[in-house]
């Protein structure tokens, strides 16, 4: 039985010296280790375009009814729920790369929340 590997990020091993660790600490931002840990995914890119299209399907796929229904959200909810859910059966199919998936991803994620934030409060 397969089961999914999580490689383990490139920038773990490089902060084992903790002589200079502020200079380490400037060297190396936050956005750098995001993208060392995203870059890391590249085996599991098939495993993340399924979690993908799995948690959009069941979490947002749902949210322009409710928003439609309960709370008179314009039709225009409907088709940005659309577009960004085949943009990402798109990307995923299409053989784009482990940064553009996992961004589309979590563009999705942040919209969906504005989107919910903004006609539910």
């Amino acid at each position: 039985m397969a089961t999914i590997k999580i490689n383990a990020p490139e920038w773990t091993a490089a902060n084992t010296n903790t002589s200079s660790t502020s200079a380490k600490k400037n060297k190396q931002s936050n956005w750098n280790k995001l993208m060392a840990y995203v870059d890391s995914q590249a085996p599991n890119r098939t495993g993340w375009f399924m979690f993908a299209l799995l948690s959009q399907g069941v979490l947002f796929l749902p949210i322009p009814a409710l928003l439609l229904y309960y709370f008179s959200a314009p039709i225009i909810v409907l088709a940005i729920t659309l577009v960004l859910f085949f943009a990402n059966i798109i990307a995923g199919m299409g053989g784009s790369g482990i940064r553009t998936l996992l961004g589309l991803f979590a563009l999705s994620i942040l919209v969906h929340i504005t989107m919910l934030l903004v006609f539910v409060l």
